[in-house]
């Protein structure tokens, strides 16, 4: 999938994530704010870990299912992440998480991956999608309305917890 996220931006392509990503999500982690990692991981992320770099990016596409978001013009460059890892104690639910480069947040970059995710999700049977979020984070908390019109969230220890029903088409 190509888009183009607005006027004067790159087109970017949407593809399955590979092993071979990891250089490339390392560059991308060194690229994020301060703001933007600790709102992707809920703490300080300096580096990835080997260990890290090998669970997010060799994964199976049955429990866990990852895209990125690359330049169409140097699909070497990882702009967005994002991902869903089926839950092991309910099935059909999975918890999603995307990261997005500092300069293309909210130019539907997100929206795309989340709206790819969800289709790949409901495919694999997966009905919910879960979340933790910081409650400032609003740039997450209105792409996830977009994914799910009948949201629920509950506020717990300082960090919203989000379910998405994705029985509504996204």
């Amino acid at each position: 999938m190509t888009l183009r996220p607005s006027a004067g931006f790159p087109e970017i392509q949407l593809r399955r994530i590979r092993p071979e990503d990891k250089d490339a999500l390392v560059a991308g982690l060194g690229h994020l704010s301060e703001r933007s990692v600790y709102q992707r991981f809920l703490a300080p992320k300096p580096r990835l870990t080997v260990s890290e770099l090998r669970y997010l990016t060799e994964v199976d596409f049955v429990d866990h299912y990852a895209l990125v978001a690359v330049l169409a013009r140097s699909p070497q460059v990882v702009v967005g992440v994002g991902r869903w890892v089926r839950s092991t104690e309910s099935p059909a639910d999975a918890e999603i998480a995307i990261v997005i480069a500092d300069d293309l947040q909210g130019r539907g970059v997100g929206t795309q991956l989340g709206r790819a995710l969800a289709v790949a999700a409901r495919g694999r049977g997966i009905e919910r999608f879960t979340a933790s979020m910081l409650p400032d984070n609003q740039a997450a908390h209105r792409l996830f309305a977009k994914i799910s019109s009948q949201l629920q969230t509950v506020h717990h220890q300082g960090v919203d917890e989000l379910v998405a029903p994705l029985t509504v088409a996204a």
